[in-house]
């Protein structure tokens, strides 16, 4: 299979053919930022709770249960091992993670697609891991493969997101020790944005890595990113074997990790803003100098995943002001650290793509972006605390994206920003509609929505008097209906149908 994928990119009729027919749809390049991060903590703050964070390394510890192979790499590196405790000593940690680079590119089976996450960049992808979905007309219900795939579709049709993301929606009408494979093969085949890797368990992920073989060739995986996956740490301060031995696959394997603390302030972590981020920065130093012990130079992203908690329910909050204090302090502790950092999204609690949904969520966008964060996870689609992925708020996120993508470029100054001529030309009294200036910068000079209407009220009401979600079904039908699949090398796709249908065939289905 590898072999025929090697063929099929020595050149080959068909495939030229497929890419002249193919339709193109515009991709905005990912952020590249040129406004300053917003920073809430001072120079005191920030060494007060970096000294913390190594007392909790050395004399708390942290724990790597199930895992006899990370416990020996711990003790070969200096660690204290007692058990299934790791504790590092001060210093050790920073030491290791000093050879994690400071941004990497991840390449997309389309160059023009591929993504910087590092510096001054922010990358957007879509919704993580939700088991239900929720649209219109059938209301919430559980995920199949058939979402998983329009979702992939709206994703590559969406001209703000950067990315196809991962695990878009939890399709549970297939097999758990399967869903895997035609979920990449869904990335791999639907769309041409960069992708995330299986992490469920190590051999999934090691089934990433082999599909993305096929499809990019085995030696330019070994030489290149071609995927980002999200390890999460069970915190408090637990790197459970699972999801430590995928990222062992991946970091062997020159594949990047974001590695994320999983955190709901007041349950797994302190109900303080200062605490949170102490115990947030040790996770994540843990983390991160493990995954270069496995491999040192190995692609990673110090991930903070915050969120706070209603302390009479138990439920996840979003959009939070201590969320933002959180959010906007980690990101001062990744750039000290020199690493690409993941926060942030279209966090939201409620039920709806309501009110409560935008607020929320216009919160958490523009604090991601205003944070510093360069890969943003959950950009688009999320509702009710991450268990459902609706399709009318994918689009409606989507098309807020835009908002971040102009707020970020920051205020020009160059002589035609500057309209001296326009200024002389209309004088006092007049207007600026018909001058020549508006005349040549109307068309980019503000951003416009896809989606909300900004139409007089007689038209509105006569068109229906549409709220947003129902403007958003009807957007969600066009982007699907438009969509068109991205032209790919016809062997290519021989080769990744025939890896699919032999690992499945392979083993039992098993939904456990």
């Amino acid at each position: 299979m590898a072999e025929a994928a090697r063929r099929a990119r020595g050149g080959g009729g068909a495939a030229r053919r497929a890419a002249r027919t193919a339709v193109s749809f515009e991709t905005a390049k990912y952020i590249e930022r040129n406004i300053p991060n917003f920073e809430v903590l001072t120079e005191e703050a920030l060494e007060i709770i970096e000294a913390n964070a190594e007392t909790i390394l050395e004399e708390i510890g942290v724990n790597f249960p199930d895992n006899p192979r990370a416990l020996d790499r711990w003790r070969e590196a200096g660690a204290d091992v007692q058990g299934e405790r790791v504790r590092l000593p001060k210093g050790l940690a920073r030491e290791l993670i000093k050879t994690a680079p400071a941004s990497y590119t991840q390449h997309a089976r389309n160059p023009d697609r591929n993504v910087v996450v590092g510096g001054k960049n922010l990358v957007l992808a879509p919704v993580y891991g939700p088991p239900f979905v929720r649209d219109a007309a059938g209301g919430r219900r559980y995920a199949t493969m058939d979402d998983f795939q329009k979702f992939v579709k709206l994703g590559y049709m969406s001209k703000w997101l950067h990315h196809s993301g991962g695990t878009v929606c939890e399709p549970t009408d297939v097999a758990v020790n399967k869903r895997h494979l035609d979920m990449l093969h869904a990335h791999m085949t639907l769309s041409d944005k960069p992708f995330m890797g299986s992490v469920t368990e190590p051999s999934r992920a090691q089934d990433s890595v082999d599909m993305c073989g096929v499809l990019f060739g085995e030696k330019f995986v070994q030489e290149n990113t071609v995927m980002t996956s999200l390890i999460n740490i069970n915190s408090p301060m637990t790197f459970d074997d699972v999801m430590m031995g995928a990222l062992e696959v991946y970091a062997q394997n020159n594949q990047a990790c974001i590695i994320s603390p999983f955190i709901v302030g007041g349950a797994m972590a302190p109900v303080s803003v200062a605490g949170t981020l102490t115990q947030v920065l040790a996770e994540a130093l843990a983390g991160i100098a493990y995954s270069q012990l496995i491999k040192p130079g190995a692609p990673v992203i110090m991930g903070a995943f915050v969120t706070s908690i209603d302390m009479n329910s138990g439920a996840p909050t979003f959009g939070t002001p201590e969320a933002a204090h959180i959010t906007y302090g980690a990101g001062q502790l990744a750039r000290r650290l020199n690493l690409p950092y993941r926060s942030a999204g279209s966090f939201c609690g409620s039920k709806l793509p309501d009110a409560q949904a935008a607020y929320e969520t216009s919160n958490s966008l523009n604090m991601g972006l205003l944070s510093g964060v360069n890969f943003m996870l959950h950009a688009c689609g999320w509702l009710e605390g991450g268990l459902v992925s609706s399709f009318e708020k994918f689009v409606m996120d989507a098309d807020q994206l835009g908002a971040l993508h102009h707020l970020a470029r920051g205020v020009e100054i160059d002589t035609n920003a500057q309209a001296m001529d326009a200024i002389r030309e209309v004088g006092p009294g007049g207007h600026y509609l018909g001058c020549e200036h508006t005349q040549a910068n109307f068309k980019e000079a503000f951003w416009k929505s896809d989606l909300l209407d900004y139409k007089p009220f007689e038209t509105w009401e006569d068109e229906g008097a549409r709220d947003t979600q129902t403007l958003a079904s009807i957007r969600v039908e066009k982007l699907l209906n438009d969509y068109q699949q991205p032209a790919m090398d016809p062997a290519i796709k021989e080769a990744l149908d025939a890896f699919v249908a032999t690992r499945k065939a392979a083993e039992p289905d098993s939904f456990m």
